[in-house]
């Protein structure tokens, strides 16, 4: 079995400036991703595709392979999902054979623990019907049942039309009156080759993850986007047991 990982983290960022490299508990944030690859059983080649200086060096600091990022896929208008494809092929070419199993990463996204990565793998190999497994994170709060947008009239209307939810009849105040809501926290990504051979295979809006994704749960995952995030991510990593002096890894 090969298993290859790519972390994705190009230069510019128009919510928080530097937020690839912004430093969490004393540590680049990107750090944090690569520790968890770095320290999983199966991961063989880890790979950082960028178009950083910045990133490159500190991805070399953790012996990791380079992914010189395109121009075209560098621009904040460029998708992750062709920044994976790019990244997948080059792995490709590099090993001759496609991996069995690619972990997908980002580099503002600290939010990840080896044993999540480990416990995807295992579930993949062990049931090949999947097409990838996916970190989750529930955040009941905002369902799209409690979405609003701006309307012509200036007011506030549903996003989504409430006929699209079909019996209203639970459906109250209660955050929770829904049920858990899970979404895709960009922590972790493990798939399949023959969903980066063909992202028109997967389903929007994260084609990458095929059709048949099987949820890792956890709590509190997020990619940092903005610095109103970086107090939530270092409480994440401080209770499962980073601090500035320390990683719950072995080197």
């Amino acid at each position: 079995i090969m298993v290859g990982a790519v972390i994705l983290g190009r230069e510019g960022s128009k919510g928080l400036p530097g937020k690839k490299t912004h430093p969490i508990l004393g540590r680049p944030k990107m750090s944090y991703p690569l520790l968890a690859a770095k320290s999983a059983k199966l991961v063989e080649e880890i790979y950082v595709s960028t178009d950083s200086n910045n990133i490159k060096n500190i991805a070399q600091q953790y012996s990791t392979k380079i992914i010189d990022r395109p121009p075209e896929l560098a621009t904040k208008e460029a998708l992750g999902e062709d920044a994976f494809t790019h990244g997948f092929r080059f792995i490709t070419e590099q090993l001759g054979a496609p991996p069995d199993l690619t972990v997908l990463l980002f580099c503002n996204a600290p939010t990840i623990l080896t044993k999540t990565i480990d416990e995807g793998i295992r579930i993949l190999l062990e049931d090949p019907s999947l097409d990838s497994a996916v970190t989750v994170s529930a955040y009941n709060m905002w369902s799209p049942i409690r979405a609003r947008k701006e309307g012509p009239d200036g007011l506030l209307q549903p996003f989504v039309p409430f006929e699209a939810f079909g019996n209203l009849k639970a459906v109250n105040c209660d955050r929770d009156s829904q049920g858990d809501v899970l979404f895709a926290d960009m922590s972790l990504s493990i798939v399949r080759s023959r969903c980066l051979e063909d992202l028109d295979f997967g389903v929007l809006p994260q084609r990458w993850m095929g059709r048949r994704i099987y949820p890792l749960k956890q709590w509190g995952g997020c990619d940092v986007d903005y610095a109103w995030q970086v107090p939530s991510v270092e409480y994440w990593l401080q209770e499962h047991g980073f601090t500035e002096s320390k990683t719950p890894y072995s080197f």
